[in-house]
C-alpha cells in the first residue's frame, strides 16, 4: 500500500509552498485540498505538475473547498442550483485531470431526510448524476464519511452502496467515523469493495484525531480488513495543523506507515 500526506494538514499555508515542501521530503503521493477558486486555474495546475513530475510525487485526489456548501449546491430542493453546480464541479474534474488525480472527494448533505432534507433516494440519484458526469471526464467522485453529514452513518453508506451498486465510490476517513461515534471497522465494512481512497489518522480515548502512530488505532486489523475488501487505492495522512509542530513529524509518521504496511 502506498502512503502520502494531504496538503490540508498544513492549512493555511499556501498550496504551492506545501506541495514544494512535500516534494522536497520525497513524499510519494498527496491529496490536494483546493482552498480557493483560482487554485483550479490552469496556471496553478501547470506549476503543480512541474513540481510533482520533477519529484515523482503522485496527486491521487482533489478535495474541493466547497465541501461545506454541498448541501446547498448539490443537495437542496432547488433543482436549477443543482444543475448549475454540476457544471461548476466540472472545474474540479478538469483540475484533477490537469494535475494527474483520478478522485474528487465529496462530503455531501448536512441535512438528514428525517429533519427536512431530501429523501435518501433523491440524494443517491443526485450523487449518481455527479458521478456519471465525472466518469465521462475520467474522474471518480468518492463519497466520504463525514461527521455531522448524512454520510456519517454506516447504515446510510450501506444503503447508498446497495442502491447504486457499482456506480458508487467511497473515501474512508478514520477520524470522521470516530467523531460520529461509529466504529471505523464498521464504516469500512459498510463501504465494502467500493473504497477508492483513504484518509488515515489515529485516535485514543481522549483525542479523535492524531498523527498515525500516536494513538491506539489497530492499523494491522483495519488495513488487512481493507485488503480483504479489495482496497487497491492509496492512503494519505489527514490531520490538522495543531496536531504536529513541524513537517518532520508528519513525514516521520508517513515513513513509519510505509515501513510497517508498505508491503500490504
Amino acid at each position: 500500500m502506498e502512503f502520502g500526506i494531504s496538503t490540508a494538514c498544513f492549512y493555511p499555508e499556501e498550496l504551492l509552498t506545501v506541495i514544494e515542501n512535500l516534494a522536497q521530503h520525497r513524499i510519494k503521493c498527496t491529496e490536494i485540498f483546493v482552498n480557493t477558486f483560482s487554485e483550479c486555474y490552469e496556471t496553478t495546475a501547470e506549476k503543480i505538475r512541474n513540481i510533482t513530475q520533477a519529484s515523482g510525487m503522485t496527486v491521487t485526489s482533489v478535495h474541493p473547498f466547497t465541501s461545506g456548501y454541498e448541501h446547498i449546491l448539490l443537495f437542496s430542493d432547488y433543482c436549477q442550483r443543482f444543475e448549475d453546480s454540476i457544471e461548476f464541479y466540472k472545474n474540479y474534474f478538469h483540475f484533477a485531470n490537469s494535475v494527474g488525480a483520478k478522485i474528487v472527494v465529496l462530503h455531501g448533505d448536512k441535512r438528514f431526510a428525517d429533519s427536512g432534507g431530501i429523501p435518501d433516494e433523491v440524494y443517491f440519484e443526485r450523487y449518481h448524476r455527479l458521478y456519471c458526469t465525472a466518469q465521462s471526464m475520467g474522474i471518480t467522485v468518492g463519497q466520504e464519511n463525514v461527521n455531522a453529514f448524512r454520510s456519517q452513518n454506516p447504515a446510510f453508506i450501506r444503503k447508498m452502496r446497495n442502491y447504486l451498486g457499482n456506480d458508487v465510490s467511497f473515501v474512508f476517513d478514520i477520524k470522521q467515523a470516530v467523531r460520529a461515534g461509529y466504529s471505523p471497522y464498521e464504516m469500512c465494512e459498510a463501504m465494502g469493495d467500493r473504497i477508492v481512497h483513504m484518509h488515515i489518522n489515529d485516535n485514543n480515548v481522549v483525542q479523535d484525531c492524531m498523527l498515525p502512530g500516536r494513538g491506539t488505532m489497530d492499523y494491522d486489523r483495519l488495513l488487512h480488513q481493507m485488503k480483504q475488501q479489495n482496497f487497491q487505492g492509496r492512503a494519505v495522512i489527514e490531520v490538522y495543523h495543531r496536531h504536529f509542530q513541524n513537517i518532520s513529524e508528519i513525514v516521520q509518521s508517513c515513513r513509519c506507515l510505509e515501513r510497517d504496511f508498505g508491503n500490504l
